[in-house]
């Protein structure tokens, strides 16, 4: 289920091979990554960045939320940082395209790259997969 890479930075980063589908519940996330349901609802209220869609009362976690909640848990958990360092370092994380040092060029080719990214990681699920 989860694996430990190392990325370029030599940090730690969880990936997951998720299912091949949309929506995933609470119990599905919690399972994935080896938490427990109500502390993903604690960090839904303490992490603004995570709002999985809610619809007739239930939680659907897209690829995008499961990731974000291993990026929490590797901060929290592995890393050691308090829920308020967690907090501030994913808020500097969201900001990177916002930044006012890049200009228009630079941030488009800055979305081009991860989204590049994002196809090499799906290709490379792909092949694991296949062989």
């Amino acid at each position: 289920m989860a694996k430990l890479n190392q990325d370029t930075q030599a940090s730690k980063q969880l990936e997951i091979e998720l299912p091949d589908k949309k929506y995933f519940t609470i119990g599905e996330v919690a399972e994935l990554c080896q938490l427990k349901s109500h502390v993903l609802r604690y960090w839904e209220q303490v992490f603004p960045q995570l709002e999985p869609s809610k619809r007739r009362g239930r939680r659907y976690y897209q690829r995008v939320d499961v990731e974000l909640v291993l990026e929490i848990k590797t901060l929290l958990h592995d890393q050691g940082f308090t829920i308020p360092g967690a907090k501030s370092r994913l808020a500097k994380k969201g900001t990177d395209l916002t930044d006012a040092t890049l200009n228009s060029d630079q941030k488009s080719s800055l979305e081009l790259l991860q989204s590049m990214q994002q196809e090499l990681r799906e290709f490379r699920q792909y092949i694991v997969n296949r062989f």
